[in-house]
């Protein structure tokens, strides 16, 4: 149950990304943003490294790590577009629609990684479009 934490920990602070973002991309563009953030990111992670005992460049080199670095570059072109349409448009809107990577990944994870589609998860997912469509939508 030690995820529980992690978890709350990661929505409070997902949280407060997209307002945060939306006022600071006011003032500089979004890849200026995105450096920032990313500048601190990363000198956080490299803390954690150090201190867990885990900086083991090794790790840079694994078989594995072609797949990290694929989903590097996806993750790059994913925040900065992220990032640009939160300059953009509003909070409310930008980040239900944003939300939708839930269902893609999930898609993903049935067609692609073999996982079951089972009714429940099935059902989940068509919730989930409605919700975010819901969400975007407002009051129009």
């Amino acid at each position: 149950m030690e995820y529980l934490l992690w978890l709350a920990i990661a929505l409070v602070a997902y949280g407060l990304i997209p307002p945060l973002t939306s006022v600071v991309t006011t003032a500089v563009p979004p890849a200026v943003a995105l450096f920032l953030s990313t500048a601190v990111f990363l000198t956080l992670t490299f803390g954690v490294l150090l201190v867990t005992g885990t900086a083991d460049p090794a790790y840079a080199t694994t078989p594995a790590a072609g797949y990290v670095y694929v989903a590097g570059l996806f993750l790059a072109v994913g925040i900065l577009a992220y990032y640009s349409a939160l300059e953009a448009g509003p909070v409310s809107v930008v980040v239900p629609i944003y939300g939708l990577f839930i269902v893609g990944s999930s898609v993903v994870g049935i067609a692609v990684l073999g996982e079951e589609l089972t009714g429940t998860r099935a059902t989940g997912i068509a919730v989930a479009v409605l919700a975010i469509y819901l969400a975007a939508s407002g009051d129009r």
